[in-house]
């Protein structure tokens, strides 16, 4: 069960997402938050740049690594709007990061882009634990699922559903 602080900040990750698509970039939304709760970093994907590897989950983990000491780092949460790709997923894990709580899975992803006829990824998505077993990990968020759906909709031109 998430907890309303949760919610408050999937909140933030799904209106980054929104921000990441009128740049014109997949709409993708992450904060970090440490172990008192107080948001340390938030971001949103860059990949239209032409670097794939540009997700916020990634650079969040990558400033992390650089500003915070592995005990800060065990005891911080990162919440995305989307489940981390396996790329994000083992960055978290070897910069040992805590917890992660997302809006959507990429489970309801790629369905939605299965729905919309966009090709598979060149990356097989899979599931956070099968990569990082030992994050504690939590997530979708029905009550914002539908609403990171319509920004993936909006995004690969199919308008809301």
């Amino acid at each position: 069960m998430l907890s309303p602080d949760d919610l408050r900040h999937l909140r933030r990750c799904v209106e980054l997402a929104a921000e990441a698509l009128e740049k014109g970039d997949e709409p993708f939304g992450s904060v970090l938050v440490d172990g008192g709760g107080r948001v340390l970093g938030e971001d949103h994907n860059r990949v239209a740049s032409g670097d794939s590897t540009r997700h916020p989950e990634f650079a969040l983990a990558r400033w992390a690594a650089a500003h915070m000491s592995p005990e800060a780092r065990r005891a911080a949460t990162v919440y995305t709007s989307g489940e981390h790709c396996p790329m994000c997923a083992a960055a978290h894990a070897w910069v040992g990061l805590g917890r992660i709580v997302y809006a959507s899975s990429s489970e309801q992803l790629s369905a939605w882009l299965g729905e919309l006829g966009v090709p598979p990824a060149p990356v097989h998505p899979l599931p956070i634990q099968q990569v990082a077993p030992g994050i504690i990990v939590e997530g979708p968020a029905p009550e914002l699922a539908e609403q990171v759906r319509e920004l993936h909709c909006r995004f690969y031109g199919a308008g809301p559903h």
